[in-house]
């Protein structure tokens, strides 16, 4: 048998462990391998494999939540400020791959053309907001926003002073009738 330490010893003689167990033990540790098994390395691997898939997966939760969040406040935004469409004027716009109407009266069509208004579309709906509720819309979901003459974005206007310089070396002649 393999040679007991002193602390076995004086478990043993105290009757607190078994000659057996001491030297069961003392075989085992004589066996221990110096470091981490091939198997405990696999088992740690797919540990943090596991953990870095939920942390993923819990991000993407978050996200998807975030994101539904925010389309119901632009929906509540909608409802809460959308005016009322009054007149017999047609409104033509693009929308989703196909031209859609809206009726309107001629203060409307004054304002959608000077981007004081803008329309929305929200389920299979589409909604007249003053501007400063289309922005809030904006904020929230950019998908929303259908039509909006008000302020050109940073790329639009960018192509457009390109292209102003470009057609300001064509003269127009005074008497051209369109």
């Amino acid at each position: 048998m393999a040679k007991m330490n002193a602390l076995q010893e004086q478990l043993h003689k105290a009757g607190l462990a078994k000659k057996s167990k001491v030297a069961a033990v003392a075989r085992e540790q004589g066996k221990a391998p110096s470091g981490p098994s091939e198997a405990k390395r696999d088992a740690e691997r797919v540990r943090e494999e596991k953990i870095e898939r939920d942390r993923l997966l819990a991000a993407e939760r978050k996200a998807q939540a975030l994101a539904h969040e925010l389309r119901a406040q632009a929906r509540q935004i909608i409802n809460d400020r959308k005016l009322p469409r009054k007149g017999e004027r047609e409104y033509r716009f693009s929308a989703h791959g196909a031209i859609r109407t809206l009726l309107i009266d001629d203060d409307q069509a004054r304002q959608l053309a000077s981007g004081a208004l803008v329309i929305v579309a929200v389920d299979d709906r589409f909604e007249l907001l003053p501007r400063a509720a289309g922005d809030q819309v904006r904020q929230r979901d950019v998908a929303m926003i259908v039509v909006n003459h008000g302020q050109p974005t940073d790329a639009v206007a960018s192509a457009s002073a390109e292209d102003d310089a470009y057609y300001a070396q064509f003269k127009v002649p005074d008497d051209l009738l369109w």
